[in-house]
This record gives C-alpha cells, sequence and structure tokens, in this order.
C-alpha cells in the first residue's frame, strides 16, 4: 500500500522498505508499537512510535520515541524549552495530524511541527516507523529518517526523551531495558581508574 509517508520519501529520493501486517482495529492492543514490533519481525526498541504532543494552544511537538519506552514529559519540554509538555487530546491528533491513532508519521502530515527524536535513534543500522497508515510500517536508516525530518523545514533534535526503567515501574536499581548500550550524554562520568599504589 503507498501511502503519504512514501511518498515523501520517494520525492526525496530516500530508499526504504514497506512492510505491511494485519491489524483488527477494534482491538486497541494492536495498535501498540510493541505489537507492530511482533508483527513486523523487529526488536521493539527498533520500532519507533510518533507521539503529537501540546504545551498549550496552538503549541506542539512531535516526540519519536522506541516501542518499548515511554515518552518523559519533562524531558521533552526541557529539550523543546517549553514549560510543560503533555499529550496532545486523541480526538485532536486527525484534525492537526491528518493521521489516527496508529497510523501517525512526520511525513504528509497536514501541518509540520517541531521534531524531537530519542537519541537511542542512531544506534541501529534501521528502525522502522508508521507509513501514515495503520498496517503498513516504513523501514530505512536512522540517517535518512534525519534527513527526510529534516526536509520538512522544521526544528528537528535528538535528545534523551523516555523514562527510565526504575522511574516507570518504581524497581530501583533496575537496568534500564530500552538502553543497553552503556552512558548517555548527561549520565555520571565513570569513575577515575585507581592509581597503581592501590592496586594489589
Amino acid at each position: 500500500m503507498k501511502t503519504n509517508g512514501a511518498r515523501f520519501l520517494e520525492s526525496l529520493g530516500i530508499p526504504f522498505e514497506l512492510r505491511e501486517y494485519e491489524v483488527d482495529p477494534s482491538n486497541p492492543q494492536d495498535l501498540t508499537a510493541l505489537t507492530v514490533a511482533k508483527k513486523i519481525g523487529m526488536p521493539p526498541e527498533q520500532v519507533f512510535k510518533t507521539l503529537l504532543v501540546t504545551a498549550g494552544p496552538n503549541i506542539y511537538r512531535f516526540a519519536v520515541i522506541p516501542g518499548d519506552a515511554e515518552l518523559d514529559f519533562k524531558k521533552l519540554a526541557r529539550a523543546a524549552g517549553l514549560r510543560k509538555a503533555e499529550m496532545a487530546p486523541l480526538k485532536d491528533v486527525q484534525p492537526l495530524t491528518g493521521y489516527i491513532r496508529g497510523g501517525v508519521t512526520l511525513f504528509g502530515a497536514r501541518k509540520p511541527y517541531p521534531v524531537y527524536i530519542d537519541e537511542t535513534v542512531v544506534l541501529f543500522d534501521r528502525i522502522s516507523v508508521s507509513a501514515g497508515a495503520r498496517g503498513v510500517q516504513l523501514i530505512l536508516s536512522p540517517a535518512d529518517y534525519l534527513r527526510a525530518a529534516q526536509a520538512l523545514e522544521v526544528e528537528v533534535q535528538t535528545a534523551d526523551l523516555t523514562k527510565d526503567i526504575q522511574q516507570s515501574s518504581g524497581a530501583l536499581g533496575a537496568p534500564s531495558l530500552h538502553r543497553p548500550f552503556g552512558a548517555r550524554v548527561g549520565d555520571d562520568e565513570p569513575n577515575p581508574p585507581s592509581s597503581p599504589e592501590g592496586r594489589p
């Protein structure tokens, strides 16, 4: 199925794969990024979901985060220079973007809004994002995704946008399942190596 998202990438000469899957619109679980990841056979951290976020009347931003993660509104607000941020009401998503829940993408949206993408996007050789319709995903390289986002002529930034696992689950000291890649920008520096005199 050719979608507006696919047409937009074609207009830029960006290579991509379209991957279709069955979806039951009456089952809300079928619209989640985790379910989509299973259906297209990709790890959930490589299947990025596009969320429409608001900071007040007529202030909207796209937040793009891994499918196994939860958006941290404080981190997004800080990255975007906003006082606060929250999900845009579901009833507003289609009028503002032209897309329905489970099919929202940056590309071909009714209006381009500034884009904030979780920094983990660059860790993969390819990622999946909605093609602009339920049941269709675009698979492309992160570099090409960022290039296509910049072609929208809006602000595009990568930043740490997701809740840490211990924040969302309350499990103190639990490792971050969607960030198994070591230190991030802003993490504490590792302890300096001990001096040779201190070694046995």
